[in-house]
């Protein structure tokens, strides 16, 4: 029998929007029906783990009803981040054994290179990397020529998801075994952005070369990050659950969010309707 299907979201660079993402993802497989685990290796910050700590206090003050993710303890963060290696990964090994029940398990990962992700990345079925519009970020996947724009060479973290395939094609013991990864432009403004063209062309000729697919992210919307003190996103809200007034931007989030889940080929992202 196959385990969880486990959804990594990584970048080595902060500020990409890694755990808006991992939120967005894990509430939409919540709405689709499916049992969904989280572990949060962001260990100092823990994003992901405060979101739903958030949703069950608000839920519970408000006597609401909405579907809840399984979450996976990694003991105190502060401590556990200064542990060696040894702890780190023992702790690790626990949460995963702890959400074997789980349909899905979506794991968030610190904005650097460092064992707990590497052992992540290394068990994906699906890495899904949030990055800007801009070559900033773009430089972790790939360099360009700093005169022509041309594109050089892969970078570091596309060393890292190869690094993480070879891995998986070694533990399971064919070939064949692989990462669906995915690279998302994130975090964009509604308007256009003067470079976005030049860094779209070199990540269709980036993605060729290594290996992934490119699908819609999240644009900077101020819904998304007015729900998250409640524990919730714009699939949550219904006649019953409204913390917030409703507007048109809405139905564009819901739209957007539905947009992300079929780029990622999850089931039940027909579920995500527009209606609030």
């Amino acid at each position: 029998m196959a385990g969880p299907h486990i959804i990594v979201v990584g970048n080595e660079k902060g500020g990409a929007g890694k755990s808006t993402l991992a939120i967005h993802i894990a509430v939409g497989l919540l709405h689709a029906g499916k049992s969904v685990g989280i572990i949060d290796l962001d260990l100092r910050q823990r994003t992901l783990a405060t979101f739903f700590a958030n949703r069950e206090r608000w839920l519970e003050a408000n006597r609401a009803e909405a579907p809840m993710a399984k979450v996976a303890e990694m003991g105190d963060g502060k401590i556990m981040a200064r542990a060696d290696a040894d702890t780190q990964m023992a702790a690790f090994q626990a949460a995963l054994a702890s959400l074997a029940d789980c349909v899905a398990i979506l794991i968030d990962t610190p904005g650097g290179d460092t064992t707990l992700s590497r052992a992540a990345h290394d068990r994906a079925a699906q890495i899904v990397t949030p990055m800007n519009d801009s070559f900033v970020d773009f430089d972790l996947l790939g360099h360009v020529d700093p005169v022509t724009l041309e594109l050089l060479k892969p970078s570091i973290y596309s060393e890292t998801v190869w690094e993480a395939r070879k891995n998986r094609a070694l533990a399971e013991g064919r070939a064949g075994a692989t990462i669906d990864w995915i690279v998302l432009t994130n975090r964009l403004a509604v308007a256009e952005a003067r470079n976005r063209r030049r860094v779209d062309e070199k990540m269709t000729k980036l993605a060729k070369r290594v290996g992934f697919r490119v699908g819609p992210g999240l644009r900077d919307r101020v819904i998304y990050r007015e729900l998250f003190p409640f524990g919730l996103t714009v699939a949550d809200i219904s006649a019953e659950i409204r913390p917030v007034s409703v507007s048109i931007a809405h139905v564009a989030a819901r739209q957007e969010m539905r947009s992300l889940m079929q780029a990622l080929g999850l089931e039940g992202a027909d579920r995500l309707d527009e209606a609030a």
